[in-house]
């Protein structure tokens, strides 16, 4: 098929492009930058922004099925209206464009977080509804529920297929630009101070890349599928990368009122001094939920299988060892950009 895919050169789209190329489709990036790996496959790289919807709609003459991971990561609420323009009207020009040129298949990039986040121990699922009164205080969250709303509503008054797949964190080698294993990274750097009471779930790029590849054919028009690897509390998840690393994990253990107030402290202190706290009040919010996921149904229509959870932080930390830690590149300009 000829395929356009925006977010190409991210953490997830350099996964999911090489398993396109060997699939024997036709490629076309939409990218702003750089995007060596997606030429070096014989893609055709389409240099320009979501917003150019001119150039866009260039992009899309000829496509049969698109794939949208363009995204930013971003949990700061200082421009929640950059967050919301780029992942809602963005996409809703993109699903508009892409019904005109008449592409058979959207397979749109969302979160497990439109789904699974509660402030109790809780394993979600797609029937779930939004958890939008918890989500509200993170604009990242709640503009990927409102894109996620968005691209349905499309496929229901227009009938145009759009399937949408929900990652939980993303791990694994290949982050260059620690879009994701940010949190892995700043473990290893000892930078996290306290140990947070809310747990994760992670699932491995590969395994992730490898679904929305399925998706192509497999997925059901108007379905949500939740791509989750493990659930671990952050307790178990920081004592895994312990054990792997040689960091000790954080000894402190505060309650959750005060870790977060503690947080919110030491920001306004690094404020003031005009340099970088180690760790956002965001984060630290975020770290006193339960992400938990299950992905059953993704493993029985799309034939999702997660690897072991030990081979994929084994590898985020060799891989963040070797090309980050190793360079003393520290967090690159770049983060949060997924292409």
């Amino acid at each position: 098929m000829n395929l356009l895919v925006t977010g190409g050169t991210g953490f997830l789209g350099s996964a999911l492009l090489p398993l396109l190329s060997e699939g024997g489709h036709r490629l076309r990036v939409l990218a702003r930058g750089d995007a060596a790996q997606a030429e070096a496959l014989g893609a055709e790289v389409v240099r320009a922004p979501l917003q150019d919807r001119a150039a866009v709609r260039r992009a899309l003459a000829g496509v049969e099925a698109v794939f949208h991971l363009a995204g930013q990561v971003a949990f700061d609420a200082r421009d929640p209206s950059a967050l919301y323009q780029l992942h809602v009207e963005c996409t809703r020009t993109l699903l508009e464009d892409a019904h005109a040129a008449g592409v058979s298949r959207f397979v749109l990039a969302s979160s497990s977080g439109t789904i699974g986040i509660s402030r109790e121990e809780k394993v979600h699922t797609e029937s779930d509804g939004p958890p939008i009164q918890v989500a509200a205080r993170w604009p990242y969250y709640l503009s990927k529920i409102y894109q996620e709303k968005t691209a349905l509503r499309f496929h229901r008054d227009t009938g145009l297929p759009v399937v949408v797949l929900n990652p939980s964190l993303l791990l694994g080698p290949g982050d260059a630009r620690l879009s994701s294993t940010d949190v892995v990274f700043k473990f290893l750097e000892r930078r996290v101070p306290a140990r947070p009471s809310g747990g994760l779930s992670f699932v491995d790029v590969r395994d992730a890349a490898a679904a929305f590849a399925a998706a192509l054919t497999r997925g059901r028009p108007g379905e949500r599928y939740l791509l989750g690897g493990a659930n671990l509390t952050f307790a178990d998840f920081f004592a895994r990368l312990s054990r792997l690393s040689g960091v000790a994990p954080p000894a402190l253990r505060l309650p959750s009122k005060v870790n977060v107030a503690g947080a919110h402290l030491l920001g306004r202190w690094h404020g003031w001094r005009g340099s970088e706290s180690p760790i956002s009040p965001e984060e630290v919010e975020m770290g006193e939920h339960f992400f938990y996921v299950d992905s059953r149904k993704a493993e029985q229509e799309l034939g999702f299988t997660a690897r072991d959870p030990q081979e994929t932080l084994h590898a985020t930390v060799a891989w963040l060892d070797r090309h980050v830690r190793a360079k003393g590149a520290g967090r690159p300009a770049t983060v949060g950009d997924l292409g």
